[in-house]
C-alpha cells in the first residue's frame, strides 16, 4: 500500500499586498526555530539542522520556508505556530504536494 501523500505549504517573503518581508533573514530564522522538530532532533546541544518539515528555501530572490503537513501529526502546536506567523504577518501561502518518484513529469534523458 503507498504511503499517503501530504502537503507542502510555501509561505513567501511576500505579502499579500505585495510587499517584501523583513528581516532579511526571517526564512532561516523560522526554520531555525523549528529545527527541534522532526527525525534526529536530540536535546538542547544537538548539532543545528533545519527539520524536514520546516525548511528555509530560496526561489530566484524570494525567501520561502516550506512546511511539511505532516508536522502536524508529530506536533500540531509546531504546526499552527508556523501557519499562524504566516497569517499573522500577511505572508502568501500556496500549497503544493510532493510528487512520487517516476512520475509523468520527470524528465527524460
Amino acid at each position: 500500500m503507498a504511503e499517503a501523500s501530504h502537503i507542502e505549504y510555501f509561505i513567501q517573503g511576500v505579502t499579500k499586498g505585495g510587499k517584501k518581508f523583513r528581516p532579511s533573514d526571517w526564512s532561516e530564522r523560522l526554520a531555525g526555530v523549528m529545527s527541534c522538530y522532526g527525525p534526529g532532533a536530540q536535546g538542547p546541544n544537538a548539532r543545528l539542522q533545519y527539520s524536514r518539515y520546516v525548511r528555509p528555501l530560496l526561489l530566484g530572490d524570494l525567501k520561502c520556508v516550506v512546511l511539511d503537513s505532516r508536522l502536524r501529526d508529530i506536533e500540531p502546536m509546531a504546526f499552527d505556530f508556523v501557519m499562524n506567523f504566516a497569517k499573522d504577518n500577511d505572508l502568501v501561502v500556496t500549497e503544493a504536494c510532493e510528487l512520487p518518484d517516476g512520475h509523468g513529469a520527470t524528465r527524460a534523458r
